[in-house]
């Protein structure tokens, strides 16, 4: 069984708070993933490795956070777990996130959320959670009918239309009605 918990926390816990070595990571990924054939072994890690580093070089980046984002591309490789790549960035940026105080929140609405309600719902949120700064991520579903779903830490509103007439059904189902008498 694969645990990107594990790679995701011994790539943040040797890099520390490098957003360098995860912007590096990142930019080094896709040119990885476009790779005819399988990438295993020594061998193709180490022309993996001249690659990376010439791509970095390339890219702008340099010092110890290029270092680790190529030693932690090539051991995936090496190891046949770079196919779990994308789920181990996302925990990666979930740890740096929590780090450094980071949010993220998750919207949903049936309409465009206008820039002004976004920011005054990042805002709410920073006062409700006590984050440093609130990443909010906005989905458009149509089945909501009109209001928002939000979704953060450990909470969830439901501010959907939808969501307020399954709430009425569902009353309405389990009400215990007493029938009316005749005067």
């Amino acid at each position: 069984m694969f645990h990107e918990n594990r790679w995701a926390a011994a790539f943040v816990s040797i890099t520390g708070e490098n957003p360098e070595a995860l912007a590096c990571l990142k930019a080094l990924v896709p040119p990885v993933k476009v790779i005819p054939g399988a990438l295993f072994g020594y061998s193709s890690s180490r022309q993996l490795e001249k690659l990376l580093l010439k791509g970095a070089d390339t890219a702008g980046f340099s010092g110890a956070g290029v270092e680790y984002a190529i030693r932690f591309v090539v051991m995936l490789v090496e190891k046949n777990h770079f196919r779990h790549i994308d789920s181990i960035l996302f925990k990666i940026e979930a740890l740096f996130d929590e780090q450094n105080g980071v949010l993220t929140a998750v919207a949903e609405s049936a309409t465009e959320i206008d820039g002004t309600f976004k920011e005054e719902l990042k805002q709410q949120i920073k006062d409700i959670s006590g984050a440093a700064k609130v990443n909010l991520k906005t989905n458009l579903v149509p089945e909501l009918l009109g209001g928002y779903r939000l979704r953060f830490g450990g909470f969830y509103i439901d501010a959907s239309l939808k969501g307020q007439i399954e709430g009425m059904k569902s009353d309405l189902e389990t009400a215990d009605f007493v029938p009316l008498q005749r005067i």
